[in-house]
């Protein structure tokens, strides 16, 4: 069975987020990952996975932004990550430097660095070249605090105008940057939304070594991956399959909302597939 981290961006809803590690833990997750922790002392953070047993496997860079007010204001005005856009190189540079020292007191070895949307006037192509700029220059950084960076294709639906979209898209442009500690960041919802044939890709592109982390929702309704139309214990299988015959040892992070929502308990509640999957 995989390793499962519990996204504390989406599940426990009803909860205040700091109280969401206890919860997780308590429901037998080892790990947890979330969008952004900026909104909170990384001291604090740190203690909190400390007293829950918890490790801290992934979170985002800001999506804009260079502290908790102006990366706020980021989010609130659309912005889904600078990575590609051309001008913002110091706001861009200066994010990362902020999420290196929140991986450090954190101890998580992994950051996603969204691409962002493809502005008016522009095409992907036309941005290409700023986001392979971008990734090599944070990457080197990164590497230097012994982080790897991820890239993530998402759906079009969920993120209109996103700049990567497909798994073959980011395997490109992981080869085209060029350094050993670029990833990507396999989300098994988006990649059923955007192209299907989900088990061939997870067989095709997992020996690479080029995959740093999985992550998983149902489909279409992003709910418990027992709901929708993608076959779960299925997939998991055949990633317990071919991680085991190259070595890969990472985590699938739970990025779902909660069928039950905000409902107390709610969570918890949704959890039988898990607790299936280790009987």
């Amino acid at each position: 069975m995989p390793q499962f981290a519990a996204n504390l961006s989406m599940l426990y809803p009803e909860l205040d987020f700091l109280d969401r590690f206890e919860a997780a833990a308590r429901d037998g997750f080892k790990a947890v990952e979330y969008l952004f922790p900026y909104a909170y002392d990384a001291a604090e953070l740190a203690a909190r996975l400390k007293a829950h047993g918890l490790q801290q496997v992934l979170f985002n860079a800001p999506p804009g932004g260079v502290d908790r007010a102006s990366i706020d204001a980021a989010w609130a005005a659309g912005d889904k990550g600078i990575a590609c856009l051309p001008g913002r190189e110091a706001e861009f540079d200066e994010g990362v430097a902020l999420a290196l020292r929140y991986a450090a007191t954190l101890g998580c070895p992994r950051l996603h660095v969204m691409a962002g949307l493809v502005p008016a006037g522009h095409t992907r192509e036309s941005l290409r070249a700023t986001y392979v700029a971008h990734l090599q220059r944070a990457a080197r950084r990164a590497a230097a605090e012994g982080v790897d960076l991820l890239i993530e294709p998402i759906n079009t639906r969920d993120i209109p105008g996103f700049f990567l979209n497909r798994q073959d898209d980011a395997h490109a442009l992981v080869a085209e940057i060029g350094e050993p500690n670029v990833k990507v960041q396999f989300d098994l919802y988006h990649c059923q939304i955007v192209e299907g044939d989900v088990a061939m890709k997870i067989r095709q592109y997992l020996p690479t070594g080029r995959v740093g982390h999985f992550q998983i929702a149902g489909v279409p309704q992003r709910h418990e991956p027992d709901l929708g139309e993608v076959n779960y214990p299925y997939l998991f299988d055949v990633i317990d399959e071919v991680a085991g015959a190259c070595g890969w040892q990472g985590w699938v992070g739970c990025e779902y909302r909660p069928a039950r929502g905000a409902q107390p308990g709610g969570t918890s509640a949704g959890l039988a597939w898990l607790k299936d999957l280790a009987h």
